[in-house]
């Protein structure tokens, strides 16, 4: 178990602690503000393109050496990013370190299951999961901050070397070697370069042409269309291969199916507090990267002491769909109040929320998969948290950016325009969530159903018949 949470925190520490050291990388290597960005979203889009791949692999090949394979893709590509004195190098380390990083978090919920199978111990993995996941962020942009102004900007990378590498030494000494299921009738490289063309096209609508020409420009609307369209062929592709890469069956389970439409809609939303609400921070109040990430620090202890401590109490006794509601409903209260209330009382409202649901949400998502379903079932739900991520930021920045600028023509202050401009994006955020709350309530099942319903549906196609002869 710990060498799996070391491994996501150093996956989710890299997203958030590089945004603290762009003007820095900017100033020395030379970009421009619009090839800067290049650095964020060579890793998003590698990373968001091949988790479902990297998943459905670890079924295939074994987690394990999935694992291990992608923690050192990922190590190699961390040493050249940080000894990169180029702008090319530096973003092509940044796309190889995203592989890497879809390798090792693609497969992590489906160790966690296979290695916890009793429901008290799995949902205390949970907790611990949830934690590192949810409170990587804000513990990225104070290690940034830390990192950049006491040394330089190279040491955001070279920091993850030591960490996995004791991360790979843990995983050798602990892990069983697992037998993957095969390829059986062959791989599905069709399904293969669909899905992953899919994917990397859509994150790179999302971060790209819709954040720089619009929503409604014809670049994003032509590329949004393109990866649609590879994804209905995929689609078509696993209905008819003899051996699909990726069952569609899967999404027969309510909960597997349902708990990624929530986690889309509630990661979506929860941009509003980590990314907005640091830009708030900053521009408005004035916060330097340091005390941004001090200011988030409260959050991040109240989500530890929920996620590790009582998470799995709350999930044993009421379960995980019961404990899902009330950590739902603190989240968007907190970012409805986020308008109002002052930051650290919100953040730490916002951290009982986020220490109580999301423990319950990966349960639950990983209640409803065989298995052998279970990396393909982690892969899935780490890529609608990044699908989600990226077109939860790309909405609530465009709207946010178009409502201050409304009303600086209108001749208010920048302060006060800024301001209203991010309330905006808090709001929509708390609203996301909401939709979050109706999708659960509606769609989700009780753990123990869905586990009854798997193992329904696993069961032998003879038992039938053999019954109707008895009888």
């Amino acid at each position: 178990m710990t060498e799996q949470m070391t491994d996501r925190m150093m996956i989710v520490l890299d997203v958030t602690v590089v945004n603290v050291a762009l003007p820095s990388i900017q100033d020395d290597l030379g970009f421009s503000q619009s090839s800067l960005a290049w650095v964020v979203n060579a890793y998003l889009i590698a990373f968001g393109g091949l988790l479902l791949l990297a998943g459905r692999f670890g079924d295939i090949l074994g987690r394990r050496s999935v694992f291990l394979a992608g923690l050192g893709v990922f190590t190699v590509a961390s040493l050249l990013c940080g000894m990169a004195q180029s702008q090319g190098l530096l973003v092509g380390a940044r796309f190889v370190q995203g592989i890497g990083g879809a390798m090792t978090s693609a497969v992590i919920l489906g160790m966690i299951v296979t290695m916890f199978p009793q429901p008290r111990d799995r949902a205390k993995a949970m907790g611990v999961y949830a934690f590192v996941a949810s409170a990587g962020g804000s513990v990225g942009l104070l290690a940034g901050g830390v990192l950049t102004q006491s040394i330089n900007w190279h040491w955001i990378f070279f920091v993850n070397v030591p960490i996995a590498i004791a991360t790979a030494i843990l995983a050798v000494r602990l892990l069983d070697r697992d037998e993957g299921i095969g390829f059986g009738d062959g791989a599905d490289i069709p399904g293969a370069v669909l899905i992953t063309s899919s994917l990397m096209l859509g994150v790179y609508t999302i971060v790209k042409p819709a954040a720089d020409y619009g929503w409604g420009s014809g670049r994003t609307l032509g590329l949004g269309a393109a990866a649609l369209g590879l994804l209905v062929a995929f689609v078509v592709r696993e209905t008819t291969a003899r051996n699909p890469l990726i069952p569609l069956r899967i999404f027969r389970s309510r909960n597997v199916s349902g708990a990624n439409v929530v986690q889309a809609l509630l990661v979506a939303g929860m941009f509003g507090m980590f990314f907005m609400g640091a830009l708030y921070l900053q521009r408005v109040l004035g916060y330097d990267a340091l005390q941004i990430g001090l200011a988030f620090l409260p959050a991040t202890l109240v989500m530890g002491t929920m996620s590790i401590r009582y998470s799995e109490r709350l999930i044993m006794r009421f379960g995980a769909r019961k404990t899902l509601f009330p950590g739902m409903a603190l989240i968007a209260v907190g970012l409805a109040l986020f308008t109002q209330a002052p930051v650290d009382g919100v953040m730490i409202l916002l951290g009982f929320g986020i220490g109580v649901c999301f423990p319950a949400l990966m349960t639950l998502v990983m209640s409803g998969a065989t298995p052998q379903d279970a990396g393909l079932a982690s892969g899935l739900v780490n890529t609608t948290a990044q699908v989600g991520g990226a077109l939860g930021l790309a909405v609530l920045a465009t709207l946010s950016t178009t409502r201050s600028n409304h009303l600086l023509d209108g001749g208010q202050a920048t302060a006060s325009a800024l301001t209203s401009g991010y309330h905006l994006a808090f709001l929509i955020g708390a609203v996301l969530v909401v939709g979050a709350i109706v999708v659960a309530a509606t769609v989700i099942q009780p753990e123990e159903q869905a586990v009854e319903q798997v193992a329904t549906e696993a069961a032998p196609a003879s038992a039938e018949p053999v019954c109707s002869e008895a009888a």
